[in-house]
């Protein structure tokens, strides 16, 4: 059972019902463009705020980028990330050069932020090109969905799903199998 109480979620039984919870955000750098993953991701983006209060939030892509070197895209698109930021929060970067957990080892990692008070997670997905020096140093870790390379519109639903899947395996909930 869960009850709402202003920006309050109690989960009565459950292990963190510790009044707040923490807040996660997705950041995204441009629109998704193929309808199948908008499909997707509005799925699981209407789903995840049963469980957690949750917010995507699209930087628009950059203007006229061709003049741009790949370094001066990433730094750009870096300033704009780190914008987003408030104090407290804590960045984490889907990066193909993160550590890769199993869907339960990422479930016991968000359980963890949580019953540690952590006040926002803020998870981001940069461009084609990754994210600049500056977004790697204020990040606090970074996270790989795969040892494969995918699009970085479709690391967009991918990582939802999981988001998804893991506080589905936190509150016991029958969607994943092992």
């Amino acid at each position: 059972m869960q009850i709402i109480l202003g920006n309050e979620y109690l989960c009565k039984g459950n292990k963190f019902n510790t009044g707040k919870l923490m807040k996660i955000k997705l950041l995204v750098i441009g629109k998704t463009d193929e309808k199948y993953l908008q499909n997707g991701i509005e799925i699981f983006s209407k789903r995840i705020p049963h469980y957690i209060p949750f917010e995507m939030k699209i930087i628009p892509d950059l203007k006229d980028t061709r003049n741009l070197t790949e370094v001066r895209q990433k730094e750009k698109e870096g300033e704009l990330i780190l914008r987003q930021l408030g104090s407290g929060d804590e960045l984490i970067l889907l990066d193909e050069n993160g550590q890769q957990n199993s869907s339960a080892d990422f479930a016991r990692f968000l359980e963890k932020k949580m019953l540690a008070g952590t006040k926002q997670l803020v998870f981001v997905i940069g461009g084609p090109y990754g994210f600049s020096a500056n977004v790697y140093e204020k990040a606090m870790q970074k996270i790989s969905l795969s040892a494969m390379t995918f699009s970085h519109q479709m690391v967009r639903l991918i990582f939802l799903e999981q988001l998804y899947r893991a506080f589905t395996i936190i509150k016991g909930e029958p969607y994943h199998h092992e």
